[in-house]
């Protein structure tokens, strides 16, 4: 496993740099990713405007890797940020508008310090802020049927799907909030609402399709792999928008078509 050097050492990451995903910094990355989208900003243009180059930014933006101080400071420049954010967000101190994650309290008490404040509580807070971002960009999609609709709704849920990890896993080895578990119903509930509107459009993908069309027949993930015929992992991969063999797309194809009674 690669370890990740001092800020002041650590180069930008190459795209096949594999680390463990850090809370943080997936808290971070999801948030700049987030960012990102909102101001139209290409992953491309950063590249060619020598901020940071695609494939660190793609393993940035997934939490795989730390960009040196220098880039961060290029990022925050570009994506309107103050300086210091996207630290403040792997800390857990700043929501991506930014503004102090910290909590309201009465102006006569005592106000708790970063480091009493729970890490679930502070990773949904930051997921909280990263899932209105991404409201805002699900508000300026353009009409269902334009070219630009479809990459930019799939462009989202992968987003979506990060900060639905990153909150499933804290949930998982942390102390369960009330705030987290909401934090963790938005995400999937954003996700579902927009996975159904992405099936509307000519262009869905085959897993924007599926997932509305096993939701309309109230079916399992399981029963719709046993009625497609294929196994759960490629019912999985293909809402994922994961690769999925040709035989398996066949089936799972027939079996959309064969659930669409709309």
């Amino acid at each position: 496993m690669a370890s990740v050097e001092p800020e002041h050492a650590e180069p930008d990451a190459a795209p096949d740099e594999t680390i463990d995903v850090d809370p943080g910094m997936a808290r971070a990355g999801a948030a700049a990713a987030a960012r990102r989208r909102e101001l139209d900003i290409s992953q491309r243009s950063l590249a060619a405007d020598g901020i940071i180059n695609a494939g660190a930014l793609i393993s940035f933006e997934k939490g795989r890797s730390w960009p040196r101080e220098k880039t961060r400071a290029k990022l925050e420049e570009v994506l309107r940020w103050s300086p210091g954010t996207i630290s403040r967000l792997r800390q857990g101190v700043a929501s991506a508008d930014p503004a102090p994650l910290e909590p309201v309290v009465p102006e006569h008490s005592t106000r708790p310090s970063v480091a009493d404040l729970d890490e679930g509580s502070l990773i949904a807070q930051a997921v909280d802020a990263a899932v209105h971002t991404l409201g805002g960009t699900v508000a300026s999609l353009p009409p269902n049927d334009h070219p630009d609709f479809t990459p930019r709704v799939t462009a989202i849920l992968a987003d979506l799907r990060q900060l639905e990890a990153v909150a499933s896993r804290a949930a998982r080895i942390g102390r369960v909030t009330p705030q987290l578990l909401r934090s963790l119903s938005a995400v999937r509930r954003q996700i579902d609402e927009l996975t159904l509107l992405g099936s509307s459009a000519p262009t869905a993908t085959l897993g924007q399709r599926l997932y509305a069309a096993r939701r309309n027949a109230n079916l399992t993930i399981a029963e719709t792999a046993r009625a497609a015929g294929v196994a759960e992992d490629a019912v999985l991969a293909a809402e994922a928008e994961q690769p999925v063999g040709p035989d398996d797309a066949e089936l799972v194809e027939s079996l959309v078509a064969q659930l669409d009674w709309r």
